[in-house]
């Protein structure tokens, strides 16, 4: 897969973009936390300013990416957010902080251009045999940022302080746009529709989604994992202070171990991917996950709690993997941004949903019963998948071409 050039330069623009926006995301947490006094409304605006974005930009931003030329795009989109960094590093100098969650909302709302447009890039230039292995490592890729992220973005900013980590960042950003310009000049752009009209095709990309039924079970099954993950999120806390009777810094040990696992299963299924349809994947990670989930909600057994979590790790990339090699294989070209920018929100909306109720349910019922209904959650999100499973005909011709 590194062979291909368009393969290797995004994910290498991905590496510096992941680093950039954990050490921003870090500092602008210590920071705020620090020049607030530990003020949990003001901590709070941090998560909406990165996430909001999400829903106000995501299909948005994907019907732009449809119409633009996607290398062009994702070059614009990383040098637009190292300016917002540096823009924000001269307001904090002189002694501002709000300026932060408002250059951490213009960086999100930016990667909701640019996260299609190398979706795009991949359903031209990638193979459709490697495109599930590209999909593993782009997970991979998260997998190891959320584990070393944290770490390189708290020692940053605690040993250089809040300058020099948006500097860093701003540097990570301007050189991500750098690797991305080497790529070869976009090709001319067949747009579906009329290109003059922005709403005439952003209201394509939907019905088109709502006519592919492929695409309307992944946002079906999206939405419930989505709800199920909202509803376990918050209390990851409580399984540590509650449930095992640990102190709560030992959380940090738990999202670490999570994470390892999700390495591992990166590259597992970065070399087994051919050998599994992504419908069959997505499904057998679901499952996993269910039981893992139900079994860490009424674990009392530190032992037990981490090797739940572990082989829920191990199968996390199977089911985003699953999922964006399903969103590049059933997309057209001239469709793949509106797609991507309409299924992301659809989760994402329903993980705001259950983070919302999930205290409410926490307090009314038990901590045990709230993993046992994200379980269930997930157990309905895997059997929607069921119509859309390959049948036996499309196995035989899947292990003919190995």
């Amino acid at each position: 897969m590194f062979s291909n050039r368009y393969v290797r330069t995004v994910i290498l623009s991905r590496v510096l973009l992941q680093l950039g926006i954990w050490i921003r995301n870090y500092a602008v947490l210590l920071f705020v936390t620090q020049w607030t006094n530990n003020n949990p409304v003001y901590v709070s605006l941090i998560s909406v300013a990165e996430f909001a974005p999400i829903f106000l930009f995501g299909l948005i931003g994907g019907t732009f990416a449809d119409r633009w030329k996607p290398k062009r795009t994702m070059v614009w989109s990383d040098l637009w957010s190292a300016l917002s960094v540096v823009a924000v590093l001269l307001t904090v100098m002189n002694g501002g902080w709000i300026a932060l969650l408002i250059g951490s909302f213009v960086s999100a709302s930016l990667s909701q251009f640019s996260q299609p447009s190398a979706m795009k890039l991949y359903k031209r230039h990638v193979p459709a045999e490697q495109i599930q292995g590209v999909m593993a490592m782009s997970q991979t890729l998260v997998a190891t940022f959320m584990v070393l992220g944290p770490v390189i973005g708290t020692f940053i900013f605690i040993r250089f302080g809040i300058e020099v980590s948006l500097v860093l960042t701003a540097v990570l950003f301007l050189g991500s746009a750098l690797i991305l310009s080497s790529l070869p000049r976009d090709e001319e752009e067949n747009h579906s529709g009329q290109t003059g009209k922005f709403m005439a095709e952003l209201a394509a990309g939907l019905k088109y989604i709502g006519a592919n039924r492929s695409l309307r079970t992944l946002s079906l099954t999206f939405a419930a994992v989505g709800l199920a993950s909202g509803l376990t999120q918050p209390l990851q806390i409580f399984l540590v202070i509650e449930q095992l009777r640990l102190d709560v810094s030992y959380l940090q040990w738990f999202v670490m171990a999570n994470g390892a696992a999700m390495l591992i299963g990166g590259a597992v299924i970065i070399s087994q991917a051919r050998k599994m349809s992504p419908q069959t994947m997505l499904m057998a990670g679901l499952l996993v996950s269910s039981v893992c989930t139900i079994g860490i909600g009424a674990s009392t057994l530190i032992w037990l709690t981490v090797l739940l979590l572990v082989v829920s790790g191990l199968v996390y990339p199977c089911i985003q993997g699953g999922i964006q090699t399903l969103i590049v294989g059933n997309s057209e070209a001239a469709y793949i941004g509106r797609v991507s920018g309409t299924i992301t929100p659809v989760f994402m909306g329903m993980m705001v949903v259950g983070m919302l109720v999930s205290g409410y349910m926490k307090d009314s019922f038990s901590l045990l019963a709230v993993y046992a209904v994200s379980g269930g959650l997930i157990i309905v999100g895997a059997l929607l998948l069921v119509p859309i499973l390959p049948r036996k005909k499309e196995k035989q011709a899947r292990i003919q071409q190995l």
